[in-house]
C-alpha cells in the first residue's frame, strides 16, 4: 500500500508540472491550448535525443523547457500575428509537433537502458535510511516545488501581473503601454515550456518514449486544474499553484483506485473522460452555489 501511495504522489508531482502549464494557458490566459498535447511528447523526444547523445540529464530538462517554450511561442504567433483562432492555432501546432517529435527521435518508440543516468541517479544505492527506494518521489518533489516557487515568484512580478491582466482585461495591459498580444505569446511559451519540462522528467522516470504519449494531456491537465482550484482554491495560505499540484495527485489517485477496482489499462481514456465530466459538474455546481449566496 505504501508503494502504491508513493507511486500516486510521484506521478502526481511529475504530471503536476504539466498541470501548472495548463493552468497558465487556461486559467490565466483563458486560452484552450491544444498544443500541449504535442509539447508533452516534445519534452520526451528532446530528452531522449539528448540523453542518447551524452548530454547531462539536468541539462536535458533545461533544453526541453526551451523547446516547449518555442512550441508555445509558435502557437501564440499563429493566434496573435496571423489572427488564427485560439483552438485552431493549438491544433496546428500539435499536428506539426507530431512529425517533429517523430523526426527528433527517428522512430515512434525508443527506450533508455537501465544503466543510463537520469536525474534520479543522483541518489546512490548506498544512501542511508533506504532513501534510494524513494529516489523518484524525492527528486520529483524537489523539482516540482522549485518549479512552483519560481512560478509563484514570477506571477508576482510586473511581467506576471501583465500576464494575469492579459487574460482578464487586455485593455489594462494597453494602458501600461504594453502589447497584450506579446504578453499572450509569452504566457503560451511559458505554459508549454512547463508541459515539455514535465514530459522530460516523465521520460527520465519511465525510460521510454512514445510519439503518441501526449494524447489527452490537455484534458488531464484541465481536470487537475479544476479539482485543484475548486477543492483547494479557498483554503487560506494555500496558493492556487499548490492546489493545482494537489489536484493532479488526487486525479492520479482516482485513476489508480479505478485500476485497483478491476478496470483495465485500455479503459484509461474512459476513466479520464468520466473524471473530467465529474470535475466540470462539481465546478459548475460550486459556481452556481456561490452566485446564489451573493
Amino acid at each position: 500500500m505504501v508503494g502504491i501511495i508513493a507511486g500516486i504522489i510521484q506521478d502526481g508531482l511529475i504530471y503536476g508540472i504539466m498541470a501548472l502549464g495548463v493552468y497558465i494557458s487556461l486559467k490565466i490566459l483563458d486560452f484552450p491550448d491544444l498544443s500541449v498535447d504535442g509539447s508533452f511528447p516534445l519534452g520526451m523526444a528532446v530528452t531522449t535525443y539528448c540523453i542518447l547523445h551524452g548530454i547531462q540529464p539536468y541539462l536535458c530538462l533545461i533544453i526541453a523547457f526551451a523547446a516547449g517554450a518555442a512550441a508555445g511561442a509558435v502557437t501564440g504567433l499563429l493566434h496573435v500575428k496571423l489572427k488564427i483562432k485560439d483552438l485552431l492555432s493549438g491544433i496546428i501546432t500539435m499536428t506539426a509537433l507530431y512529425s517533429i517529435n517523430y523526426t527528433i527521435v527517428g522512430k515512434p518508440n525508443e527506450f533508455l537502458s537501465v544503466d543510463t543516468a537520469t536525474v534520479f541517479s543522483v541518489i546512490p544505492k548506498n544512501t542511508p535510511f533506504g532513501l534510494y527506494n524513494y529516489r523518484y518521489i524525492i527528486i520529483s518533489f524537489i523539482i516540482a516545488v522549485i518549479v512552483k516557487k519560481l512560478l509563484d515568484w514570477y506571477l508576482k512580478t510586473k511581467s506576471g501581473f501583465l500576464l494575469r491582466a492579459a487574460g482578464d482585461n487586455a485593455r489594462l495591459v494597453v494602458t501600461t503601454g504594453k502589447d497584450p498580444g506579446k504578453v499572450k505569446i509569452l504566457g503560451l511559451a511559458l505554459g508549454n515550456a512547463l508541459v515539455a519540462l514535465s514530459g522530460a522528467l516523465n521520460l527520465q522516470y519511465t525510460r521510454s518514449f512514445n510519439v503518441s504519449a501526449g494524447t489527452g494531456t490537455l484534458v488531464m491537465g484541465l481536470a487537475a486544474v479544476i479539482i485543484g482550484t475548486s477543492v483547494f482554491g479557498k483554503i487560506k495560505h494555500l496558493t492556487l499553484t499548490s492546489g493545482v499540484l494537489l489536484g493532479m495527485i488526487i486525479y492520479k489517485g482516482c485513476i489508480s483506485l479505478a485500476m485497483l477496482a478491476g478496470l483495465e489499462a485500455k479503459d484509461t481514456n474512459m476513466i479520464v473522460a468520466v473524471l473530467f465530466v465529474i470535475t466540470l459538474v462539481i465546478s459548475r455546481a460550486k459556481k452556481k452555489g456561490g452566485e446564489q449566496l451573493c
